[in-house]
């Protein structure tokens, strides 16, 4: 299965751990991974801040770079959900081959292979469910929804040894970052960011994770000001644990 690997900007300059976890767990799956070294931002910041037509020439690179790969993964829901979303737009066939990591590997990999993967994580888990991956590539039943619930990352993080997944009062609620809502409403932010912290901390999680390392940095910032000895944790680098 020949995967191309896309690692946004922020994963590239901030989290390389995130993007080398993916790398383990693809390799330990038996992926063949190209990496096309002209990828960029998706585009996403300029689209949300009403510049959208400045990110217009990323989305022609991307299709580019990754036309001729079987799928393309990422670790970071967003920034997925904004491609998939302009690919559509243009009615390119690669937006139908474009995954977020926990989606690739819940709905196109066989489950006999994921447990390849032997992860083990002797942990207390919080898990965030992000706007965009919940609501946008439908990774989670959103609890507005009258359907059967289901989670495709909490039933990744299920396969992992010694993990503890934690029940959230409200488990899809907003962690308030939004990229520049954080900026321009940054109270707003800030409260709705504690309300999640105090939600996961009340039920004794010790890690927070999340298909979405903006979440996380959002989250991650609050936790480390409040003295907090809860920490954030991408999914990719739990299921890469051994």
């Amino acid at each position: 299965m020949t995967i191309g690997l896309f690692i946004p900007c922020y994963i590239d300059q901030l989290y390389p751990q995130v993007g080398r976890a993916t790398v383990a767990i693809l390799e330990r799956l038996g992926c063949e991974i190209g990496f096309p070294k002209g990828q960029t931002c998706c585009g996403q910041p300029m689209s949300n801040s009403g510049y959208a037509t400045m990110g217009d020439h990323l989305i022609t690179t991307f299709a580019k770079l990754f036309e001729t790969y079987e799928h393309v993964v990422s670790p970071s829901a967003s920034c997925l959900l904004h491609l998939k979303e302009k690919l559509e737009e243009r009615h390119d066939p690669l937006a139908h081959r474009i995954y977020e990591l926990t989606e690739f590997l819940h709905d196109i990999v066989p489950e006999d292979r994921l447990r390849r993967l032997e992860a083990h994580f002797p942990h207390r888990v919080g898990l965030h469910q992000s706007c965009h991956g919940l609501r946008g590539l439908g990774l989670a039943r959103p609890t507005e929804c009258m359907t059967a619930d289901f989670s495709k990352p909490g039933r990744l993080l299920a396969l992992v040894s010694g993990l503890k997944l934690v029940t959230l009062d409200r488990a899809d609620e907003c962690c308030g970052f939004g990229g520049t809502f954080s900026v321009f409403e940054s109270d707003v932010s800030l409260a709705m960011g504690r309300d999640r912290i105090h939600d996961h901390l009340s039920h004794g999680a010790e890690f927070i994770t999340s298909t979405d390392m903006s979440c996380l940095m959002h989250l991650g910032g609050l936790l480390s000001r409040g003295g907090a000895v809860t920490k954030p944790i991408h999914i990719a680098e739990i299921l890469a644990n051994r």
